[in-house]
């Protein structure tokens, strides 16, 4: 059967991939109704203020789109490296994020989705446990 990928990466972004067969499934993870959250770790080129750290928290306008982003959640890891978790996933939005606040990113990891976080080395994989699974299905 076809293999879908929830949620797609960059070129140059590296972290956690979900792999399935079943595209019910992987819908239920990239479909904005979800709120499905995904935390990635971010490198900046510019040190984050908490300022800023709060404008990216209550949304910001990317460039070409009316609408704010809906509230993300900012954890400033070190001057030059943010944890943001988002749930929408419009294109390449975490760099258009935070471009719109006048910063660069440098490095970008997707540590998670939903409640799967990547626990195994770069390049392997693995099966997903029961609970995984059945926390992407909704009523």
């Amino acid at each position: 059967s076809e293999l879908h990928i929830a949620g797609r990466l960059d070129a140059d972004t590296t972290g956690l991939v979900l792999i399935t067969d079943d595209g019910r499934w992987s819908f239920n993870i990239i479909r904005p109704t979800q709120q499905c959250e995904k935390v990635y770790r971010v490198g900046l080129r510019d040190p984050m203020s908490e300022s800023t750290a709060v404008r990216l928290e209550q949304g910001v306008q990317l460039q070409g789109e009316a609408a704010l982003t809906l509230p993300a959640k900012v954890t400033i890891v070190k001057p030059k490296e943010i944890l943001l978790t988002i749930t929408e996933g419009k294109y390449h939005q975490v760099k258009r994020m935070i471009a719109a606040v006048g910063n660069r990113v440098v490095s970008l990891h997707r540590e998670s989705i939903g409640a799967v976080s990547l626990d195994i080395e770069v390049g392997q994989w693995r099966y997903l446990s029961a609970e995984e699974v059945a926390c992407f299905y909704t009523e």
